[in-house]
């Protein structure tokens, strides 16, 4: 059976979905004030990586950039942002229909069900300080099935 990571397109795939999520948040009020103190050049890249090898996909992320921990750590200390949290689902939802993935209608619910739980529990764990996040966390596997492999501390 087909990963969603090559049902999204592989690397190039990913890479699209990233861009256009990256460009829709930039353009929200709201979540763009998550990015107002700048970002890496290669965010969109780096993105990406991560998406893939949390779909299945090969571990580049993992050995190129950092593990679970790190990029937990970018998203931790802020306090709770749920309003941001959902317009951040919003422009990913809207980021699938402008890369020409929404017509596959599995594929669709299985991008957004990952996304949706990756950015209000993954990423939304630690609100009072990035301290708190453990070493050694692991990037979360997700599948046509949802949660597979999550293999925190």
């Amino acid at each position: 059976m087909q990963t969603v990571y090559e049902a999204a397109g592989g690397a190039e795939g990913l890479v699209r979905l990233a861009a256009a999520w990256h460009a829709r948040v930039m353009a929200d009020e709201v979540v763009s004030h998550a990015f107002s103190h700048g970002f890496h050049p290669e965010h969109t890249e780096r993105l990406a990586a991560y998406w893939a090898e949390a779909l299945g996909g090969p571990p580049a992320y993992s050995e190129v950039y950092g593990d679970e921990t790190s990029v937990v750590r970018i998203h931790s200390g802020n306090g709770p942002h749920e309003e941001m949290d959902r317009r951040a689902i919003d422009c990913f939802d809207q980021a699938i229909i402008d890369v020409g993935l929404a017509n596959d209608e599995p594929l669709r619910q299985t991008l957004h069900a990952y996304f949706a739980w990756a950015t209000t529990t993954t990423m939304a764990r630690y609100h009072h300080s990035a301290d708190d996040v453990p070493q050694g966390l692991q990037i979360p596997v997700w599948s046509w099935d949802g949660l597979i492999s999550d293999e925190r501390q």
